[in-house]
């Protein structure tokens, strides 16, 4: 089984947007959601890629617990979802989301695919990043999912 590791930016549960200064080497808040939005999961980055906006590939962690910001994870993938990210003004660029499950995880040990998550819970996370983007002005679009192969494939080529 590949892992890889994934470092937590902005834990499950919360509403705050943190972002990691590689020139600083902290984490600092760049926002705050919505009132009544929080993230559904773990949300951090691949360290050591780099994607289409310049920053490190995202990656969304499935789990039954939220970790805390810096957390590093070894994780197994599970597959990504694909999208556009256009900000006003700018071109349209890929800003695809990986999807990974933490080793040693107990209710998420038998997700191997980000298909047996299902149709509405898959559509929940959709969603999330849709209107994630609207708040800060951008238009994200779905493009579909990929396997853990090909996200995968994905990663690596993403990395430096």
């Amino acid at each position: 089984m590949q892992t890889i590791e994934a470092v937590i930016e902005s834990p499950r549960a919360t509403q705050a947007k943190y972002k990691y200064d590689p020139k600083d080497k902290l984490f600092k808040l760049k926002r705050l959601l919505p009132l009544g939005m929080v993230f559904p999961y773990d949300f951090g980055f691949i360290p050591g890629t780099v994607g289409e906006d310049g920053d490190p590939l995202d990656v969304l962690v499935l789990s039954e617990f939220a970790s805390f910001t810096g957390a590093h994870l070894t994780c197994r993938v599970i597959g990504a979802l694909k999208a556009d990210q256009k900000e006003k003004g700018k071109k349209v660029i890929r800003n695809d989301r990986y999807f990974c499950v933490p080793v040693g995880s107990i209710t998420y040990a038998l997700i191997e695919s980000i298909d047996q998550l299902g149709k509405e819970h898959k559509e929940q996370i959709e969603d999330f990043f849709i209107n994630y983007n609207k708040v800060d002005g951008k238009v994200f679009t779905c493009l579909g999912v990929v396997d853990s192969e090909k996200a995968l494939k994905l990663i690596k080529k993403g990395r430096k």
